[in-house]
């Protein structure tokens, strides 16, 4: 119950948080294009990209190490956990300096991604500027990674978000008075380090003996983990990066940095959505691993019950999740910014099946960062890597703008969609993932029927005031998907487990209301 308290904390924060901030993010993107033109958004969108090729140098040394943390934490060993902390703060602080470093070699090369040089003056200035708020949070992030891998990331969530709400505030008026691109980036210069300096001397205040030294060195035994788990996110982050963070690049080289400012707008939406949802999965990151720290093979299947949970959690979410997106984006973009911002169905129907599929693995990658299973499946973002760029360059010549996410599918279904799984089964659970591949299948054909019989109910809609059509689409899709899935899963064990759950939080909830005014 304690692990499921922190989870539900955990959650509803940063729910709380992510709303506020995708509120305040569709403001700050409307006066942004107000004061500034397109070619600043795709400039956003490109810079930011590279900075994540950049973060490659990291090694994936984070979530090794928060996988090294759950034991110790778990087992309140303060000694071990101050000699993995130690460890971690010298190592995030060489990959600081080295991240500075290359950013500066690379200002000669950054024109490179450009398809035509744009009308913006101090094109090195802002990329400097970008790559210098990057850099900062790198001096400061294992603190922050004690307080997530103890259950506690609503602690962070609170501070990552109450900053970020400022800074969207400072940066809109930043925008309405001055129309300065340059201040705009110093303010999110500016509000990164004083996040980081909070988180930092919160995390002194929770975990006091952070300030005392330490005498006791890392065991050879868990330094040899920490580095082969290093060794295997490096793979796993290669193939992240190339997946992730190239469709701007490939965009911006064989389409247009246009096209990229066009995209901004469709991946602010669905990366709005992702991350709201996402907030599920990391608020019981830490939890799973904590289970898993205290697991004995007598009670895996408790595990693997609680993975079939969240992987009917994951389907109901991203099912309906996706009907939106593929139902609304349009609708929505044009009300917000107007039509000139649009991408034609197909390529919103593209977009919309690539954040379907990430989103289903969700679970599966969740019980591989909280279980450490990082080293079987080492090899096979190099595989999607290549798939991915491959395929996406050759379609984005043919198609254009959808081929480029057309490629990112293909690499994902090849790969991903089904080795994760393989490995979680087979490694952790120890047995077959056929009852998981039954499942994805069910899951995909009725998320499918889901969006099919929404969009034929949408279509039939023949309100002339745009608004109001945009409401009823609104109603239409929080109903028609829930209604199909409540009808087809009401019965089951998954189901009432949630809906249990969801009684005892509104219960307590009540309870703690009552006791408040008595």
């Amino acid at each position: 119950m304690s692990r499921t308290s922190s989870s539900i904390k955990n959650f509803t924060t940063a729910f709380i948080g992510q709303t506020c901030a995708i509120s305040i993010s569709l403001l700050s993107r409307i006066i942004f294009l107000r004061n500034l033109n397109k070619e600043y958004l795709g400039l956003n969108g490109l810079f930011s990209n590279i900075l994540t090729i950049f973060s490659l140098i990291e090694l994936g040394i984070g979530p090794a190490m928060n996988f090294s943390l759950y034991k110790p934490l778990a087992s309140h060993n303060i000694s071990q956990i101050k000699s993995l902390m130690l460890l971690y703060k010298k190592a995030y602080i060489l990959i600081g300096c080295i991240i500075a470093i290359i950013s500066f070699l690379f200002t000669p090369f950054y024109s490179f991604f450009l398809d035509e040089t744009p009308n913006i003056p101090n094109l090195t200035l802002i990329y400097w500027l970008f790559c210098l708020n990057t850099i900062i949070s790198y001096f400061f992030s294992y603190k922050r990674s004690l307080i997530i891998c103890d259950e506690k990331r609503y602690v962070a969530t609170i501070y990552r978000y109450g900053f970020f709400f400022l800074m969207n505030i400072a940066q809109i008026l930043i925008l309405i008075l001055t129309q300065n691109y340059i201040l705009y980036l110093v303010i999110q210069i500016f509000f990164t380090f004083a996040e980081n300096i909070a988180i930092s001397l919160k995390s002194n205040k929770m975990y006091p003996y952070l300030k005392e030294k330490s005498n006791v060195s890392v065991s050879k035994e868990t330094t040899v983990e920490i580095k082969k788990n290093i060794f295997a996110m490096l793979m796993h982050k290669i193939g992240g990066m190339i997946v992730n963070s190239t469709d701007n690049l490939i965009l911006s080289k064989y389409v247009g940095l246009a096209a990229v400012g066009v995209y901004s707008n469709y991946n602010l939406i669905t990366d709005a959505v992702n991350r709201i949802m996402s907030q599920i999965f990391l608020s019981v990151t830490a939890s799973i691993g904590n289970m898993n720290a205290l697991c004995t093979e007598k009670n895996l299947a408790k595990l693997e019950k609680t993975f079939d949970k969240m992987f009917f959690l994951n389907f109901w979410v991203y099912g309906f999740c996706s009907c939106c997106i593929w139902i609304l984006s349009n609708p929505f973009i044009s009300l917000w910014l107007g039509s000139s911002f649009l991408f034609d169905h197909f390529v919103v129907f593209v977009i919309t099946l690539n954040f379907y599929i990430t989103g289903m693995r969700k679970s599966a990658l969740t019980f591989r960062e909280a279980t450490g299973a990082f080293y079987y499946d080492r090899w096979k973002p190099i595989f999607e890597s290549i798939i991915n760029i491959v395929a996406s360059i050759i379609l984005a010549k043919k198609l254009g703008t959808a081929g480029v996410f057309l490629g990112t599918i293909i690499s994902t279904l090849s790969t991903c969609i089904w080795v994760e799984p393989y490995i979680l089964y087979k490694h952790i659970f120890q047995k077959s993932a056929r009852k998981y591949a039954f499942h994805f299948i069910l899951y995909t054909v009725l998320s499918l029927a889901a969006c099919a019989l929404t969009s034929f109910l949408v279509s039939c809609l023949t309100i002339s005031n745009v608004l109001l059509s945009f409401i009823c689409k609104c109603l239409l899709c929080l109903t028609i998907p829930n209604l199909l899935f409540l009808i087809c899963f009401y019965k089951t064990e998954h189901f009432q487990f949630f809906i249990h759950l969801l009684y005892s939080i509104i219960e307590r909830l009540f309870a703690k209301f009552k006791r408040s005014h008595i």
